[in-house]
């Protein structure tokens, strides 16, 4: 059989950019996987927010929004740590040139898909990024809440290896708040959960986020 797909520039083009996506499976993040015997990857990350999505819809405050543009956000919007790396949430030096790499990750892998899904995707990415609409919104909550719940079904490994404490977990939290009441209370009480049981670190917040 020939390779036929070669001389299709179209396919050529799309074929790269799932081949050159595989390496996501090779960025470790700092969240223990739940039976807690190793690191996710991030790739197992966005897989597994991109169903939380589809079963927790329910409880989104306005479930009229566009499941199919969050799945879509949730499975690529960390694609440019393929490049850029996993920026452990709670590094602030990290996060001083996070913004720089991830654009230019961003701008060279989509740059791999034919000229209209790359628009597509990079519009899609920087729709997640700026967390304007109530779709990137929602996205980012559960972003936000799956290691949240790893931790609490991991003895907190991630937290106690860090020294990370509940009022930054909760500023890590606040996207939640704007989309579920429901997923927020959920939140609260397995972050009080995690204290009770000593595997989060308490401290003394002013408020509530």
């Amino acid at each position: 059989m020939s390779d036929t797909w070669i001389n299709n520039n179209r396919l050529t083009a799309q074929i790269s950019f799932l081949a050159e996506i595989d390496k996501l499976k090779n960025v470790l993040r700092k969240t223990f996987i739940m039976d807690g015997s190793r690191l996710e990857n991030t790739a197992e990350h966005s897989w597994n927010v991109a169903l939380m999505a589809v079963v927790l819809m329910e409880h989104a405050n306005d479930t009229s929004l566009d499941l199919n543009r969050v799945i879509r956000m949730l499975l690529l919007h960390d694609l440019v740590e393929i490049d850029a790396g996993d920026t452990f949430a709670y590094d602030t030096q990290g996060y001083l040139d996070k913004e720089e790499r991830e654009n230019a990750a961003a701008r060279r892998l989509f740059g791999i898909l034919p000229e209209d899904q790359r628009g597509e995707w990079m519009d899609l990415w920087r729709e997640f990024e700026d967390g304007e609409t109530y779709e990137s919104k929602y996205a980012a909550a559960l972003d936000r809440l799956h290691p949240v719940i790893n931790n609490h079904y991991t003895g907190g490994a991630s937290w106690q290896k860090n020294g990370i404490v509940r009022s930054q977990v909760l500023k890590r939290l606040a996207p939640v708040k704007e989309v579920s009441d429901t997923l927020w209370s959920f939140a609260l009480e397995i972050l009080q959960k995690s204290i009770d049981q000593g595997i989060l670190l308490d401290d003394p917040i002013a408020e509530e986020v």
